[in-house]
Protein backbone atom coordinates (compact mmCIF):
# COMPACT_ATOMS: atom_id res chain seq x y z
CA UNK A 1 0.00 0.00 0.00
CA UNK A 2 1.39 3.25 -1.02
CA UNK A 3 1.55 5.87 1.65
CA UNK A 4 -0.43 9.07 0.83
CA UNK A 5 0.14 13.07 2.50
CA UNK A 6 -2.78 14.27 4.46
CA UNK A 7 -3.42 17.71 5.40
CA UNK A 8 -4.23 17.59 9.07
CA UNK A 9 -7.24 20.21 10.42
CA UNK A 10 -8.00 21.15 14.13
CA UNK A 11 -10.74 22.44 15.02
CA UNK A 12 -11.85 23.75 18.59
CA UNK A 13 -15.71 23.71 19.56
CA UNK A 14 -17.26 23.63 22.91
CA UNK A 15 -14.06 22.12 24.27
CA UNK A 16 -13.77 19.58 22.25
CA UNK A 17 -10.78 19.14 19.59
CA UNK A 18 -11.82 17.44 16.03
CA UNK A 19 -9.18 16.43 13.90
CA UNK A 20 -10.18 15.90 10.46
CA UNK A 21 -7.67 14.89 7.57
CA UNK A 22 -7.90 15.95 3.76
CA UNK A 23 -6.01 13.33 1.70
CA UNK A 24 -4.08 15.42 -0.84
CA UNK A 25 -4.95 15.47 -4.52
CA UNK A 26 -3.66 12.28 -5.77
CA UNK A 27 -4.34 9.52 -8.72
CA UNK A 28 -5.31 7.30 -5.61
CA UNK A 29 -9.35 7.75 -4.73
CA UNK A 30 -9.76 7.85 -0.83
CA UNK A 31 -11.40 4.52 0.84
CA UNK A 32 -10.62 5.64 4.85
CA UNK A 33 -13.59 5.99 6.87
CA UNK A 34 -13.19 8.44 9.95
CA UNK A 35 -15.30 6.60 12.51
CA UNK A 36 -16.91 9.08 15.45
CA UNK A 37 -18.61 7.69 18.79
CA UNK A 38 -21.35 9.85 18.74
CA UNK A 39 -22.47 11.31 15.50
CA UNK A 40 -23.71 8.41 13.11
CA UNK A 41 -25.19 5.15 14.61
CA UNK A 42 -23.33 2.12 14.26
CA UNK A 43 -24.82 0.84 11.33
CA UNK A 44 -24.37 3.73 9.51
CA UNK A 45 -20.26 2.70 9.73
CA UNK A 46 -21.17 -0.99 9.12
CA UNK A 47 -23.29 0.01 5.55
CA UNK A 48 -20.90 2.85 4.57
CA UNK A 49 -17.85 0.13 4.89
CA UNK A 50 -19.70 -2.55 2.72
CA UNK A 51 -19.75 0.37 -0.06
CA UNK A 52 -16.45 1.28 0.07
CA UNK A 53 -15.57 -2.58 -0.44
CA UNK A 54 -17.48 -2.35 -3.33
CA UNK A 55 -15.81 0.34 -4.79
CA UNK A 56 -11.96 0.01 -3.94
CA UNK A 57 -11.81 -3.52 -2.82
CA UNK A 58 -10.32 -2.54 0.62
CA UNK A 59 -11.68 0.08 3.75
CA UNK A 60 -9.72 1.57 6.31
CA UNK A 61 -11.83 2.63 9.26
CA UNK A 62 -9.61 5.00 11.53
CA UNK A 63 -10.92 6.44 14.83
CA UNK A 64 -9.45 8.86 17.79
CA UNK A 65 -9.79 8.05 21.31
CA UNK A 66 -13.77 7.30 22.35
CA UNK A 67 -14.60 6.14 19.10
CA UNK A 68 -11.73 3.43 18.86
CA UNK A 69 -14.32 0.79 20.57
CA UNK A 70 -17.20 2.22 17.94
CA UNK A 71 -14.39 1.00 14.71
CA UNK A 72 -13.68 -2.29 16.26
CA UNK A 73 -17.23 -3.28 16.66
CA UNK A 74 -18.04 -2.09 12.72
CA UNK A 75 -14.42 -4.30 12.06
CA UNK A 76 -16.13 -7.21 13.66
CA UNK A 77 -19.85 -7.38 12.38
CA UNK A 78 -18.28 -7.18 9.09
CA UNK A 79 -15.69 -10.33 9.49
CA UNK A 80 -18.08 -12.39 11.27
CA UNK A 81 -20.56 -11.56 8.78
CA UNK A 82 -18.19 -12.89 6.17
CA UNK A 83 -18.19 -9.81 4.39
CA UNK A 84 -14.19 -9.05 4.75
CA UNK A 85 -11.28 -10.23 6.26
CA UNK A 86 -8.67 -7.83 8.60
CA UNK A 87 -5.61 -6.83 6.43
CA UNK A 88 -3.95 -4.99 8.83
CA UNK A 89 -4.11 -2.74 12.50
CA UNK A 90 -2.31 0.00 13.65
CA UNK A 91 -2.30 1.75 16.98
CA UNK A 92 -0.92 4.98 17.31
CA UNK A 93 -0.95 7.83 19.99
CA UNK A 94 -1.59 11.57 18.29
CA UNK A 95 -0.75 15.10 19.96
CA UNK A 96 -3.50 17.60 19.80
CA UNK A 97 -3.87 20.95 20.91
CA UNK A 98 -6.96 21.02 23.34
CA UNK A 99 -8.00 24.18 24.22
CA UNK A 100 -10.12 23.31 27.24
CA UNK A 101 -6.62 23.26 28.72
CA UNK A 102 -5.02 26.16 28.21
CA UNK A 103 -3.84 25.06 24.45
CA UNK A 104 -1.94 22.55 26.10
CA UNK A 105 -0.83 19.15 24.36
CA UNK A 106 -2.69 16.49 25.06
CA UNK A 107 -2.20 12.56 23.64
CA UNK A 108 -5.24 10.59 22.00
CA UNK A 109 -5.11 7.10 21.41
CA UNK A 110 -5.56 6.62 17.15
CA UNK A 111 -6.62 3.21 15.51
CA UNK A 112 -6.82 2.02 11.85
CA UNK A 113 -7.93 -1.52 10.69
CA UNK A 114 -7.50 -2.07 7.07
CA UNK A 115 -10.22 -4.80 5.78
CA UNK A 116 -10.42 -6.35 2.60
CA UNK A 117 -13.18 -8.20 1.04
CA UNK A 118 -14.07 -11.40 1.88
CA UNK A 119 -14.04 -14.58 -0.96
CA UNK A 120 -17.96 -14.60 -0.31
CA UNK A 121 -18.25 -10.69 -0.65
CA UNK A 122 -19.60 -10.89 -3.94
CA UNK A 123 -21.95 -13.12 -3.97
CA UNK A 124 -23.25 -12.34 -0.05
CA UNK A 125 -24.12 -8.43 -1.37
CA UNK A 126 -24.69 -8.24 -4.76
CA UNK A 127 -27.93 -11.27 -4.36
CA UNK A 128 -29.52 -8.87 -1.68
CA UNK A 129 -29.96 -5.95 -4.38
CA UNK A 130 -31.01 -7.92 -7.48
CA UNK A 131 -33.22 -9.94 -5.22
CA UNK A 132 -34.90 -6.38 -3.62
CA UNK A 133 -35.17 -5.17 -7.35
CA UNK A 134 -37.34 -8.05 -8.20
CA UNK A 135 -39.60 -8.11 -4.95
CA UNK A 136 -40.58 -4.42 -5.92
CA UNK A 137 -41.32 -4.88 -9.40
CA UNK A 138 -43.44 -7.93 -8.42
CA UNK A 139 -45.23 -6.03 -5.88
CA UNK A 140 -48.95 -5.74 -6.51
CA UNK A 141 -49.93 -1.62 -6.45
CA UNK A 142 -52.83 -2.23 -4.29
CA UNK A 143 -53.70 -4.46 -1.80
CA UNK A 144 -57.43 -5.85 -1.65
CA UNK A 145 -58.66 -6.48 2.19
CA UNK A 146 -61.95 -9.16 2.07
CA UNK A 147 -63.59 -8.64 5.43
Amino acid sequence: MEASEHKVTEVVEKNVVTVATQQQPSDKKSNIIQVSSNKRPLYFYVNLAKRHMQNYNEVELSALGMAIGTVVTVAEILKNNGLATEKKIQMSTVGMKDQAKGGKLVRKAKIEITLGKSEGFDKIVSPKKKDQNKIEMEAPNHVEVNA
